[in-house]
């Protein structure tokens, strides 16, 4: 039987280096691999480039590896509720790469896929468009976007077994599913990590072949990024 299972967070991260390139999962603070940030946060890795929906709140999330000026260049689709983002994207002090949602999604999944590159609708005839190949297709035009290439792949899963197999909940299934295997490395963390076998294969959301190292996470704060109540 594989296991891909690794002691701690400290072993799963094992290979990172200064000026590599991290997809991150996660929708908003929803889904995002806690244990993985502090622990990337602690080893004081700097000039990252990191593919992620967005890029967390000032306190929290990769927040916290802007803070101490870790991130080279964000690429992300939506990025408005971190001022310190915000900050340094003004004063040149942070390189940025806006894209559509969908594009973001699409170029992980064309990484995990094999596809070199893809056409898509999205952004024709804007800034998104500028220097890249366009084409028509039954009469409407089309950009060309190439797959992402990134050196780790880091998610956060519901639960998973030591085979890799991954579970996710809710809103974390948004970009965590196709990042993974879009990396040369995958390292999933888990809220809960069971034996090989234990799960239904009728529930698996990303099989194991996708991943590469696998670790339970813990004390996971799970914050809510704009609470509302009702008055």
């Amino acid at each position: 039987m594989i296991n891909k299972k690794v002691e701690n967070v400290t072993s799963a991260l094992s290979g990172i280096r200064d000026g590599m390139t991290l997809m991150v999962g996660g929708f908003g603070l929803c889904g995002i691999p806690e244990n993985c940030i502090s622990e990337l946060v602690k080893m004081g890795v700097k000039n990252l480039t990191c593919i992620s929906n967005n890029a967390g709140v000032d306190d929290f999330g990769l927040g916290l590896l802007l803070q101490g000026k870790q991130i080279k260049k964000m690429i992300s689709s939506y990025v408005g509720e971190n001022e310190e983002f915000e900050r340094q994207m003004l004063s040149d002090e942070l390189e940025v790469e806006l894209i559509p949602q969908g594009t973001l999604a699409e170029r992980c999944r064309a990484a995990q896929s094999g596809f070199p590159a893809f056409f898509t609708p999205a952004g024709y005839g804007t800034e998104v468009a500028e220097g890249k190949e366009t084409r028509a297709f039954n009469g409407k035009m089309y950009i060309m976007e190439s797959a992402f290439e990134a050196d780790f792949a880091i998610v956060k899963a519901w639960k998973g077994d030591e085979a890799g197999n991954l579970i996710f909940k809710g809103t974390a299934r948004n970009f965590n599913p196709c990042m993974c295997g879009a990396a040369k490395i995958t390292v999933a963390e888990v809220e809960e990590l069971v034996p090989a076998g234990t799960l239904d294969p009728n529930f698996i959301h990303i099989p194991g072949i996708f991943v590469q190292r696998i670790f339970q996470g813990e004390k996971y704060e799970k914050r809510i990024e704009q609470r509302t109540v009702r008055q």
